[in-house]
This record gives C-alpha cells, sequence and structure tokens, in this order.
C-alpha cells in the first residue's frame, strides 16, 4: 500500500533535498519546478502500475507493436499548494481529466482546526484510476476529506495518493479511512514528527507559502 520512493540514491532525492533547503526556497521559481519535478517522477513511478494494450504503429518504414496506456487516469489535487505537483503529473499523463478540491485548515480560537471545503471540481470517477496529490500529509485530514468529497462522483477502481512528505500519523489516518479501499500511498520520504500545530518534522515549511506567497489566516 505504501510506496517511499525516496529510498535509495535517486535525483528525486537531490531535488527533495532543494525543497527542504532553507537557504534555496527564498527562491519561488525554483522550488515551484522542483515540486513539479518531482510530480513528474511520481507520475513515471505510478505509470509502471497501470494498464497498458498493445497497438500497432505505423512507422515511416513499417509497423511497430507497442504497449500503450490503455486507461487515461484522472489526476487531482487539493487547492492551492498542490498546483505545481499537479502540473508535473499533467506533464506526464497529459490527456487526464483534472479534478481539483479546495481544503485547508480552518484554525479556531484555541488554536484547533477543522478541516473546511469550499469546492470540489470533478468529472465522474466511475471504474477511473484516480491520482490525487498534495505535497504533505501531515494529519491526513485534508487529504481524507477530499477523498471522499470526489468519490461522490462515482468510486474509483483504484487511488493513488501522492505526497513528497508525510508523517507517520498521516499515513495511519489513510489507512484507516480507506482501509477497504484499492489504494496505494506514494510518498517520498517519511518524518516521524509533527508539531502542536500539526507540520511536519523536519519537514520543509509550508509549501503553499513557498510556492505562491504567504496566505491571510
Amino acid at each position: 500500500m505504501v510506496r517511499e520512493i525516496g529510498l535509495g540514491n535517486s535525483l528525486f532525492n537531490h531535488f527533495l533535498s532543494e525543497l527542504r533547503d532553507k537557504t534555496i526556497q527564498g527562491d519561488r521559481l525554483r522550488f515551484r519546478r522542483n515540486l513539479e519535478r518531482v510530480g513528474e517522477i511520481f507520475a513515471y513511478e505510478i505509470s509502471k502500475e497501470l494498464e497498458y494494450e498493445q497497438r500497432e504503429i505505423i512507422t515511416p518504414l513499417g509497423i511497430a507493436s507497442m504497449s500503450v496506456l490503455k486507461d487515461i487516469p484522472t489526476i487531482a489535487t487539493i487547492l492551492r499548494a498542490g498546483l505545481p505537483m499537479h502540473q508535473g503529473l499533467l506533464n506526464y499523463f497529459d490527456a487526464a481529466d483534472n479534478a481539483f478540491v479546495s481544503a485547508y485548515r480552518k484554525y479556531r480560537k484555541n488554536k484547533d482546526f477543522v478541516i473546511k471545503m469550499d469546492y470540489v471540481s470533478s468529472a465522474s470517477l466511475k471504474d477511473k484510476v484516480l491520482i490525487i496529490s498534495d505535497p504533505m500529509l501531515a494529519t491526513g485530514g485534508s487529504m481524507s476529506a477530499s477523498i471522499k468529497a470526489l468519490v461522490q462522483n462515482g468510486h474509483p477502481k483504484h487511488i493513488h495518493i501522492v505526497c513528497l512528505l508525510a508523517s507517520e500519523e498521516g499515513i495511519a489516518t489513510i489507512k484507516r479511512n480507506f482501509s477497504l479501499q484499492k489504494l496505494t500511498l506514494w510518498i517520498g520520504a517519511i518524518d516521524d514528527e509533527l508539531t502542536a500545530k500539526a507540520y511536519i518534522v523536519p519537514g520543509l515549511g509550508d509549501a503553499g507559502d513557498l510556492a505562491f506567497g504567504t496566505k491571510l489566516d
């Protein structure tokens, strides 16, 4: 169920190291591009798990029998932090339908928070492969709420969750909420700790703010 692709040496870890590095994070363009790059790597890895069919391709010199993607997935993301990784996935699954969810933490006076859902846009997901991305899987609350909202538009035949960083707590939440689903969780790296405000440590900070600027709470 859980695939941690950052294990071992790869360019993925080079990009992740730059995303974590506070001396590099000040360059928003580079931060967004690195998120896009890791999205492309996730797309390639997920592509190995999808269904293919043989097709005869006419070349200038003859006919080649090629294995081509059979079912084009639907790709979704959680606004706003997920947009650069979503673009990376879309660069590879360029014919995919797209879905978007606005799910965010609404902080209360006691510093606790609830997950607010303002917007869902999606085509039918019935019997589709759904790939949903968000850079950080902290408590797992936003991702769980987003998937539950999306499947109101039909139950996918498989769900791939893509997160750059995840906490053990967030992974446990996904397993608990979707134990009966056909689901694969793709993680770049797993960090052990959450702060009192549910931020991942060592993490990388607020991905949305780093990519697009500080927002008002």
